[in-house]
């Protein structure tokens, strides 16, 4: 089951969904509208290798915007800090950003109970783009968990993306055993 507007608001009062920033006009019917945060990031290297660690380039969208090209990709990250500490958390791309031909992300649209930082966006486009910082580009959709967990998230030893970070993220993907 998806949480509505009044089971969202019920569980940020309890403490188990937290979002910083937060502003109530953001919030939908069942869903949090999410902003781009101002740090970009990209591949320094044309082709990526999955054993490897694959550095980024970090930059700072400017005021004017930023033009984004297909056949790149952009790590891009919410200004939104969040927390799901009973809950599966989804983000899921605007219906207006999809007009634009922006992709929020490749696969990794599920966060896990416990999950506690800022989301990294794997973001591409159909066209050419300008983005802005702190343009609507995501909501988060909160899942009911069946059962109780055992291990969240943020306490798992191998958890890769536990840093609190304000900036995107590259693939820990090295960091498995394959």
């Amino acid at each position: 089951m998806i949480l509505s507007d009044k089971r969202i608001l019920e569980e940020i009062e309890k403490g188990t969904i937290v979002i910083a920033p937060y502003d109530r006009k953001y919030l939908g019917t069942n869903s949090y509208d999410v902003h781009l945060g101002k740090h970009l990031a990209t591949y320094k290297d044309r082709v990526l290798d999955a054993r490897k660690h694959n550095e980024i380039e970090h930059f700072e969208i400017p005021e004017e915007g930023y033009v984004l090209h297909p056949g790149t990709l952009y790590l891009g990250v919410t200004e939104e800090y969040t927390e799901t500490h009973a809950h599966v958390p989804f983000l899921e791309g605007k219906s207006s950003t999809g007009r634009l031909g922006i992709d929020i992300h490749a696969t990794a649209g599920k966060g896990d109970v416990g999950f506690c930082n800022t989301w990294t966006l794997e973001i591409s486009c159909a066209q050419p783009v300008r983005i802005y910082a702190g343009m609507p580009i995501g909501q988060l959709i909160y899942f009911v968990v069946e059962g109780e967990v055992e291990t969240l998230y943020n306490r798992k030893g191998n958890a890769k993306y536990n840093g609190r970070t304000v900036k995107p993220v590259e693939s820990m993907m090295w960091r498995n055993e394959f």
